[in-house]
C-alpha cells in the first residue's frame, strides 16, 4: 500500500486523498487530487472520473463498489474540485487529452496499492476522456469501462451539431478563450441538491448551480474527442449506462426529477455503441444525468446493472 502523502479527505474517514503535481500547461501549473476508499485483502479497482462543472463527491458509490470487493479511487482532474489551485480559470480545457496525465496518475496509484487489475469508470465529460484514453492510449491493467451518462454527443439540434459546432470548434483550436454562453439552468441541479429538491450535498463552490459559461476552447476539446471516438477503438469490454428519456428546460422540475437534465439519451446510445465491438448497453428507467444520483430504487438498479455485468464480464 502506498502510504505516501495521503492526507484525510473532506467526505471524513476512512477516504483520503493525495495531490499529485502535473507541472505546468499554457495557463500556469496544475494539479490533479486521487482520493480513495480501500477494500481489505482485494486486488481489484475502480478508477472514477466525474463530469463538467463537478467534483467526487459521490461516497454511496465509492462504498458500494468497496463492499462488493473494489477498492476505489476518484480523481478531481486539473482545474476542478480540490484541485483548484488559486487564480485558475475553472475547468479550462483545450485538448481531452490534458486529462490523461491525471487519469494515469489515479491507475498508477492503484496499481502502487497493489492492484493488478482495475476498472475505468467515467460520468458526463468524465466519460468522454475515459473513452478517449481507452481508445488512444490505455493502461495494460485497465480490463474494463463502465460509461455514466458520458458526453459523446452534444444535445443541440441538428443544424447546429452539424454547422455551428465545427465553426465554433474550428475557431477555438486558435483563439481558445472566446467566451461561449453554456445555456445551462438550475433545473438539474435542483434535482440533485438537499437544499432544494433533491437528496445530496455537495459543494456548489466546485459543483455550481448553474452551469458556467465555457469558451470556444472547450467546444474544440470535446468536439474532437467526440470525433476521434466515431472511429470506435475501445478493445475493453464497455457498460453504456444512460437514462430512458431526456428532460429540456420548461419541462419542470418533476421531469428534472426522472429524466436526464443535459444530455440526448438517443445520442448517447447512438455514438456509445460504437465505440467497441464489446459495448453492453443499459437504459435506466427514471435515471437522473448522474445515474448514481437518482432516487433511491433507481440507483439500486444501476448498481444491480454495474455489478451483474461484472461478474458476466469475470471482471
Amino acid at each position: 500500500m502506498n502510504e505516501r502523502n495521503w492526507q484525510p479527505d473532506v467526505l471524513g474517514s476512512p477516504f483520503e486523498n493525495i495531490i499529485v503535481d502535473g507541472g505546468r500547461d499554457y495557463s500556469g501549473r496544475v494539479q490533479c487530487v486521487v482520493i480513495r476508499l480501500l477494500a481489505h485483502d482485494v486486488d481489484k479497482a475502480v478508477v472514477y472520473v466525474h463530469g463538467f462543472s463537478d467534483y467526487f463527491f459521490q461516497r454511496q458509490m465509492a462504498e458500494k463498489f468497496a463492499a462488493h470487493g473494489y477498492s476505489f479511487y476518484a480523481v478531481d482532474l486539473r482545474k476542478y474540485g480540490r484541485a483548484l489551485i488559486d487564480g485558475q480559470r475553472r475547468f479550462e480545457v483545450r485538448d481531452m487529452k490534458e486529462y490523461f496525465p491525471d487519469i494515469q496518475a489515479a491507475i498508477d496509484i492503484a496499481k502502487a496499492d497493489g492492484n493488478k487489475e482495475i476498472i475505468l469508470m467515467g460520468h458526463s465529460t468524465g466519460g468522454l476522456s475515459t473513452s478517449l484514453y481507452m481508445a488512444a492510449s490505455p493502461d495494460a491493467a485497465v480490463k474494463g469501462l463502465i460509461l455514466n451518462s458520458p458526453f459523446l454527443a452534444w444535445n443541440l439540434p441538428a443544424i447546429m451539431r452539424r454547422v455551428i459546432v465545427p465553426v465554433v470548434s474550428f475557431i477555438g483550436r486558435f483563439f481558445p478563450r472566446i467566451p461561449m454562453k453554456s445555456g445551462g439552468t438550475i433545473d438539474y441541479h435542483r434535482s440533485l441538491s438537499k437544499n432544494m429538491d433533491g437528496e445530496w450535498d455537495f459543494d456548489s463552490r466546485w459543483k455550481p448551480d448553474i452551469m458556467p459559461d465555457v469558451d470556444a476552447g472547450w467546444i474544440h476539446a470535446i468536439d474532437s474527442a467526440q470525433r476521434a471516438l466515431c472511429k470506435g477503438g475501445v478493445k475493453v469490454p464497455v457498460l453504456l449506462m444512460h437514462s430512458d428519456r431526456s428532460a429540456h428546460h420548461g419541462d419542470g422540475p418533476k421531469a428534472y426529477a426522472s429524466s436526464d437534465g443535459v444530455l440526448d439519451v438517443r445520442l448517447i446510445s447512438d455514438a456509445g455503441r460504437r465505440l467497441g465491438e464489446n459495448v453492453t448497453e443499459a437504459t435506466i428507467a427514471g435515471g437522473l444525468h448522474d445515474l448514481v444520483l437518482s432516487r433511491r430504487d433507481v440507483r439500486d438498479i444501476v448498481y444491480k446493472t454495474i455489478f451483474e455485468w461484472l461478474k458476466n464480464e469475470k471482471l
